[in-house]
């Protein structure tokens, strides 16, 4: 079968199915030429000679107003979404079951009503008497929001255009289905088409959806990984449920900062907002004891003030244990192996126990120098002296690395009433009032100079 041609004129863009001498359309003479094919290779499966649409460029330089913002007025999640939920975007929210995802979406949707926002929550698990249920005992049964309770999502899209709301809840994508896809909801197929659509339909129809999405027993939202990069941000709620707190942390943000978190408390009339997480987490805390060590991080663009536990005991033979809670267990054999080699502080037939208090997890490095101190603390049975902050990265060769941020930690520490930090020799900061710096080149130094071992 031959191959089907295609000609434009080069004045004005106008395609015909043959040559000629003269454009019908602006009526320039010759003008037209024959196309060129867009892509090689197979007929079947190569673009051919089928022009499309030009797309307008800007410069990089144009000058464009920043997307629009609405605020919910809860500022732990205004802070996450980067300083409000942004006009047309997508948000993936993560979460064990029973962390209070549901909790924190009805109260979110309620928060974004009163501020005048039409909302409408759409529930794949729950009926919607269940969902008035739970508003009601969260005290948002006045609140301006629509319930429905749909899985088919061509008759949510249809209800969605009718309606026009600002923002769109779904709980959750997993239940989500397509008729035109032969595959059982909550699949591979499934899930990646349901997100892809609602995610396009978001941005052609400028509402802003909010996904939730059921995660896997390694933490990951469940399905595809490539739901994460179809969505503007992706949030994660974490906590343990032995602990009343919660922590809503942004790992990807289009507008805003990645790493982000907003720390809410479980109580009987839902979450409650956290104003100042660092006096939360440590209010627990007891008498300074052996293995226990306060760490000044960062999360986001906040400071964040923990207490690191640890415990060292011996071991039945050959059968030492590492266990970690709320920080990277890889991290802690690396430490473990540089007290060893550059220091000389065998954890030889000991069981090593390692717990962030609280149910924060910690991923940044500067958790190094702390964890360290709480090892050696434990192990030698000295407990650090009262109102101690610990930061630093510890490297292989046993020095210690300058963190960013120093000021901002030292400062947050001095609000806790804290006096004294121990941090690495080349960090740079000024003169925090009440706080006195004792800088160390290395390892060795915290080993010998404050816990008098090697």
């Amino acid at each position: 079968m031959a191959k089907a041609a295609s000609f434009t004129c080069s004045t004005c863009g106008a395609v015909h199915s043959k040559w000629s001498g003269r454009c019908d359309d602006c009526g320039g003479w010759n003008t037209i030429s024959e196309d060129k094919p867009l892509t090689k290779g197979p007929k079947a499966k190569g673009l051919g000679v089928v022009r499309g649409q030009k797309i307008e460029l800007t410069a990089l330089d144009t000058a464009e107003a920043p997307p629009p913002r609405t605020m919910s007025k809860m500022g732990e999640l205004d802070r996450v979404l980067g300083g409000g939920l942004v006009a047309a975007s997508a948000v993936l929210v993560g979460g064990d079951p029973g962390i209070g995802k549901s909790t924190v979406l009805l109260q979110a949707a309620a928060a974004f009503a009163n501020q005048g926002m039409k909302v409408i929550y759409v529930s794949g698990e729950e009926a919607a008497a269940q969902v008035r249920l739970r508003a009601k005992r969260l005290g948002l049964g006045g609140a301006n929001v629509q319930l429905a309770a749909e899985t088919n999502l061509r008759d949510i899209l249809t209800t969605l255009e009718a309606e026009a709301p600002g923002l769109a809840l779904i709980d959750s994508i997993q239940t989500m289905w397509l008729d035109t896809v032969d595959s059982a909801p909550g699949s591979v197929s499934q899930v990646r088409s349901a997100a892809h659509e609602l995610t396009t339909f978001a941005k052609r129809n400028g509402i802003s959806v909010i996904l939730v999405g059921h995660v896997t027993k390694d933490g990951q939202i469940a399905g595809p990984r490539v739901i994460e990069h179809m969505v503007d941000t992706v949030l994660y709620f974490e906590g343990e449920r032995g602990h009343q707190f919660r922590i809503l942390r942004a790992v990807k943000n289009r507008f805003g900062p990645a790493d982000e978190i907003g720390v809410f408390e479980m109580t009987g009339a839902g979450l409650a907002e956290v104003a100042n997480p660092s006096a939360l987490f440590l209010s627990d805390r007891e008498t300074p004891a052996p293995g226990s060590v306060v760490f000044a991080g960062i999360e986001g663009t906040r400071p964040v003030l923990c207490e690191i536990q640890a415990l060292v005991s011996p071991a039945p033979a050959g059968q030492a244990r590492r266990s970690v809670v709320g920080w990277d267990g890889g991290r802690l054999a690396m430490i473990l192996a540089v007290l060893e080699s550059r220091c000389g502080i065998p954890f030889q037939g000991l069981d090593v126990y390692l717990n962030v208090a609280g149910g924060l997890r910690i991923t940044e490095p500067a958790a190094d120098l702390a964890v360290a101190a709480a090892l050696l603390s434990a192990r030698e049975d000295v407990a650090l002296p009262e109102g101690t902050v610990v930061f630093g990265e510890i490297s292989l060769s046993g020095g210690l690395r300058p963190v960013g941020q120093t000021e901002t930690r030292l400062k947050e520490a001095q609000k806790l009433g804290f006096t004294r930090a121990l941090i690495p020799d080349r960090s740079k900061t000024g003169a925090i009032a009440g706080v006195t710096a004792q800088k160390m080149p290395d390892l060795a130094a915290l080993v010998g100079d404050v816990f008098g071992a090697g």
